[in-house]
C-alpha cells in the first residue's frame, strides 16, 4: 500500500503552488479523483496512489513518514541551488557615480 494520506496531497500541492489540475495532469489521474480523495470521500487504487505520489516528488516534494511525529511533507533541497552570501554586497563601476539631484541625500 502506497503512504500517501489525503493531508500529505493537500500539503505537497500547496507547497509546490500546484492545483489540482495540476496534479491530475503531471499524475495522468482524472481530478474528480484528486477531489474525492482530498475531501475523504474515496480512497484510490494503490497504483493511483502511487501515480500521485511520483509526480508531486517529481515536482520536488519529499514525503516524511510516520515516525512518532506524525506523517508529513517538505520540499526537497534543490541540489543545483547556488549558495550565496546575501551580506556581501557587490556594487558594479556605473552604479559608483552620485547621479542623485543636489540635496538628495544620494
Amino acid at each position: 500500500m502506497t503512504d500517501l494520506s489525503s493531508a500529505q496531497c493537500r500539503a505537497a500541492r500547496a507547497l509546490l503552488a500546484w492545483s489540482q489540475d495540476d496534479l491530475s495532469s503531471a499524475a495522468n489521474v482524472a481530478k474528480a479523483t484528486i477531489a474525492n480523495f482530498e475531501a475523504g470521500k474515496r480512497s484510490p487504487y494503490d497504483r493511483t496512489l502511487q501515480d500521485m505520489k511520483q509526480a508531486l516528488e517529481a515536482g520536488g516534494v519529499v514525503f516524511i513518514p510516520e515516525n512518532g511525529g506524525g506523517a508529513g511533507v517538505r520540499l526537497a533541497k534543490r541540489a543545483n541551488s547556488i549558495d550565496t552570501n546575501e551580506a556581501e554586497t557587490v556594487q558594479y563601476e556605473e552604479y559608483l557615480e552620485n547621479d542623485a539631484p543636489p540635496g538628495a541625500g544620494g
